[in-house]
């Protein structure tokens, strides 16, 4: 989070990032002032440092300094190589996918999660999309939300997209998914919702982008760097399923009885079209 954010903070707050990185093992024993000391600045922006982040306060950013220390694994991410074998490919996209999971768990904000499963729950239609490879992200959205009975749209056009947000009511939900955060057109179809009144949840990765500005719930996923061939958008690709997965759930979860008669129902249908009989 410190290393993701520590280019768009004010200078203070990079200051107090920059000793936080240095100096990991010394901030989780210090106070907010003494921190403010120790980095050239104030106990005031320690704490301005926190809310950046969105965390509750500085005793939270120090047992996430301590979980981060206590951490074995120190693999980073790690590009493919010319002629490399199979099995060494195996190996380096597995450990990519599994830290992005980790690190998106680690980011998702429990309090915007249960807004994004309150939203959810009580819209009238869901409308998810995204540009490219997150396209594929809202259409498997799309997908899980209508086995349960959820009225719910992925159009890959963004004309429409736009031409149903404009008909889109006050109860409806619309749902941005770019991991950048910076896909214009994925601001635009937000910020014409917003007009309307609409409820927005944004899916990107961690920071303060131009899409999250625009969402009135933000959800993150790790921000993974991208080597050259991309293995580091695979894997933000799997981490955004897995946010998805993960909100898909916990609203099964709330309504489980419902969920699994719709399920039962949507799973009967799928059996009845694979029997083999003349029509």
């Amino acid at each position: 989070m410190l290393s993701e954010m520590q280019s768009k903070l004010p200078p203070s707050e990079k200051k107090i990032t920059e000793y936080i990185l240095e100096n990991p093992h010394e901030t989780i024993s210090l106070t907010a002032s003494e921190l403010g000391k120790r980095s050239s600045t104030s106990g005031a922006a320690v704490i301005r440092l926190c809310k950046s982040l969105d965390l509750k306060g500085f005793q939270e950013l120090k047992l996430r300094i301590a979980g981060d220390l206590q951490k074995k694994d120190k693999q980073g991410f790690r590009d493919i190589e010319p002629n490399e074998s199979p099995l060494s490919i195996i190996e380096k996209m597995t450990n990519n996918s599994t830290k992005t999971l980790h690190e998106s768990a680690e980011l998702l904000s429990i309090d915007e999660l249960n807004r994004a499963i309150k939203a959810i729950k009580e819209a009238r239609n869901i409308h998810f999309f995204g540009v490219g490879a997150s396209s594929i992200i809202a259409q498997d959205a799309q997908q899980k939300f209508l086995r349960i009975d959820k009225t719910a749209t992925a159009f890959q056009d963004m004309h429409m997209v736009a031409t149903l947000v404009a008909n889109a009511q006050k109860g409806d939900v619309v749902v941005g998914i770019s991991f950048s955060g910076k896909t214009l057109e994925v601001a635009k179809i937000l910020k014409l919702a917003k007009k309307k009144g609409i409820t927005t949840i944004s899916l990107t990765k961690y920071g303060t982008s131009l899409v999250t500005e625009l969402a009135d719930i933000k959800l993150y996923t790790s921000a993974t760097r991208e080597p050259t061939f991309r293995s580091g958008a695979t894997s933000s690709r799997i981490a955004q399923l897995h946010v998805i997965d993960i909100l898909f759930m916990c609203v099964a979860s709330q309504q489980y009885e419902e969920t699994v008669k719709h399920l039962d129902e949507t799973r009967e249908s799928i059996d009845f079209l694979r029997e083999n009989m003349s029509l």
